[in-house]
């Protein structure tokens, strides 16, 4: 199956007139969006719209985004914005909306740029038009094209359960189990920062806690998003999330089998743990009886003394 490649329209003015002319930019870029049937909107930061003109004018100053990227002059960028000291993410947000507003307008624009959509340098996230070679049980074996390059590879599938015509128990153990996810985040959230403090005041023999079935879900899923999306970890709480409510039971079940074995594990070693300190007690209870006996003995010699002198 043959996917109809995507192209760059043509330009309406030079880079040198929507550099000079405001207006004259922002019409142009709406036109762009509008031909490649992409979104538009002016984004808001610190309650004003952002001031796109200026961001393209001054990144297109330095050679291209990705030689600003290269160069390490995004600094340079901001500092044409005057932000406010509490806005902290700002080159974060700038080159976000850059790339999703300007990086391709910026190729037509800037770099005269004509044919199919070139993908911006490192490792973001953007579309790819290709075919499909062939089918398997679990995907499709694809081929795509980014920019001059042709690459070959494999889909892979996510199976997700269809809905059926499911019994009100059923819907409530349903409602019941995202209760219960619901719950395991609030738990995580609300003790996570009690355990820190806890935790190095905590005996060292003392067993470690055992682990539901979503947080072993969240460390799995973590990592590979990790090694996947090195640059969206701020993202990673809300995406673990989203892919353990969309889980059929059977694949649940996998992630509850790790937690119950994880909570017989601490159980039995917070049993050894207890019989431990009975074990310790007694050796300790006789130190306790002995400081008692000497202190009665003190203070009878002291009446003893005094009964003397008094005498």
């Amino acid at each position: 199956m043959e996917v109809q490649e995507k192209l760059y329209p043509a330009p309406l003015h030079s880079h040198e007139e929507v550099a000079r002319d405001r207006v004259g930019f922002v019409e142009s870029l709406r036109r762009f969006h509008s031909s490649m049937g992409t979104k538009f909107m002016v984004p808001v930061i610190g309650g004003k719209e952002l001031d796109l003109h200026l961001l393209y004018v001054e990144v297109t100053q330095r050679g291209g985004l990705a030689k600003v990227i290269e160069e390490k002059r995004w600094r340079e960028v901001i500092a044409a914005f005057k932000f406010p000291p509490t806005t902290t993410s700002a080159s974060f947000v700038l080159r976000r909306y850059y790339l999703s507003l300007l990086h391709h307008y910026e190729q037509v624009y800037y770099f005269r740029i004509q044919g199919p959509l070139v993908p911006p340098a490192g490792p973001y996230n953007f579309t790819v038009t290709g075919s499909i070679d062939g089918k398997f049980e679990y995907g499709y074996m694809v081929t795509v094209k980014i920019g001059a390059e042709t690459l070959r590879g494999v889909l892979y599938r996510v199976q997700q359960e269809q809905p059926s015509a499911a019994s009100s128990s059923s819907l409530a153990a349903a409602a019941a189990a995202e209760t219960s996810h619901a719950a395991d985040v609030a738990a995580v959230t609300r003790t996570r920062r009690r355990r820190r403090r806890g935790w190095r005041r905590r005996d060292p023999a003392h067993p470690k806690p055992n682990r539901s079935a979503y947080n072993f879900f969240f460390a799995e899923t973590h990592s590979k998003l990790k090694a996947l999306h090195p640059h969206r970890e701020r993202e990673f709480s809300k995406m673990i999330g989203e892919s353990w409510s969309k889980l059929s039971e059977e694949e649940r079940t996998v992630y509850r089998d790790y937690g119950l074995k994880d909570k017989e594990r601490y159980k039995r070693e917070m049993q050894e743990y207890k019989e431990g300190l009975k074990l310790a007690q007694p050796k300790e209870a006789v130190v306790a009886m002995a400081e008692p006996s000497s202190e009665v003995v003190t203070e009878e010699v002291k009446e003893s003394a005094d009964g003397q002198i008094n005498m």
